[in-house]
């Protein structure tokens, strides 16, 4: 896509705008930086955030009478108090190595300090907002009406691909792939025993149409963490990032609904694979001419 300058509806708009603006980044002048500037706090990060992992999940183990190891250890860590751990340290460790280089004056170190924060602050916002509505939704049990719209009396040929639209639409509300793994993957794999006798030629196709629609309603979903982090990273305006993307992901949903119902009527997962290429093909030339 990048290399074809592929750019498609507010995304090609967004695209001619940088161009047409030629920003260039504000550098501080007369200032050196070294590398281990940046890989000592990086590396920093990563020590300390899996040590306090570590020691988090072995203070769990040693309270239920558990033996200690390292997969113990991470499923029953304190992930937040880890992560605050390992940002702090590592915040820490940049202004050791800015303070020993002498790189800014203590007024621009503090500025900086303030404009890093204020740049968080609309992320730390969403993500507030987000877990706020994801939340509300469990408790409404929105995941599990939607998926409760999927019987066997469906036409057994179409159940991969509407298993796909419905794990795409509930990732798509609730913001997580993870969370509709958890609600569809039991209910695809019931459907899919019952309706095919158990067959491995429906299963297969239904539980990866469960996996794959999660994620992309996950890609596309505004409250999403990832996306939220993406635009976050990107610096861009947060609904700007989701309607950008959001023609790609649906070309690309297009083709993979047509491959699961190749996939449905045929039993075939090459010749599903053989639709998607085509049908994604065709859709990459007409929306090229445009």
């Amino acid at each position: 896509m990048a290399y074809f300058s592929f750019d498609i509806g507010s995304m090609a708009r967004h695209e001619k705008l940088a161009l047409e603006a030629n920003n260039t980044e504000e550098k501080l002048s007369g200032v050196n930086g070294h590398v281990r500037n940046l890989v000592l706090p990086i590396l920093t990060l990563i020590i300390v955030t899996v040590s306090a992992m570590m020691y988090t999940g072995n203070e769990a183990l040693a309270a239920d009478g558990k033996p200690f190891s390292v997969l113990g250890a991470f499923e029953n860590t304190t992930v937040g108090i880890s992560l605050v751990a390992g940002g702090l340290s590592a915040v820490i460790m940049a202004s050791i190595c800015i303070a020993a280089d002498r790189l800014v004056s203590g007024q621009e170190y503090i500025k900086g300090w303030l404009l890093g924060m204020k740049s968080m602050l609309g992320a730390i916002l969403i993500l507030f907002f987000a877990w706020t509505i994801n939340n509300v939704v469990s408790d409404v049990q929105t995941g599990t009406y939607l998926a409760s719209l999927v019987s066997d009396t469906l036409p057994l040929a179409l159940l991969p691909a509407l298993l796909f639209i419905l794990a795409a639409i509930m990732a798509f509300s609730t913001g997580t792939s993870w969370g509709t793994f958890g609600i569809m993957l039991p209910i695809a794999a019931a459907i899919a025993a019952h309706a095919a006798a158990g067959s491995v030629e429906l299963m297969l196709p239904c539980l990866s149409a469960v996996m794959a629609g999660a994620v992309c309603g996950d890609h596309c979903s505004p409250v999403s963490d990832t996306t939220i982090l993406s635009s976050t990273g990107a610096k861009c305006d947060h609904m700007d990032h989701v309607t950008s993307q959001l023609p790609y992901a649906i070309m690309v949903a297009t083709a993979s609904i047509a491959g699961y119902i190749t996939v449905g009527l045929t039993y075939s997962g090459i010749l599903g694979f053989i639709i998607t290429g085509v049908v994604l093909a065709i859709l990459v030339l007409i929306f090229k001419k445009r």
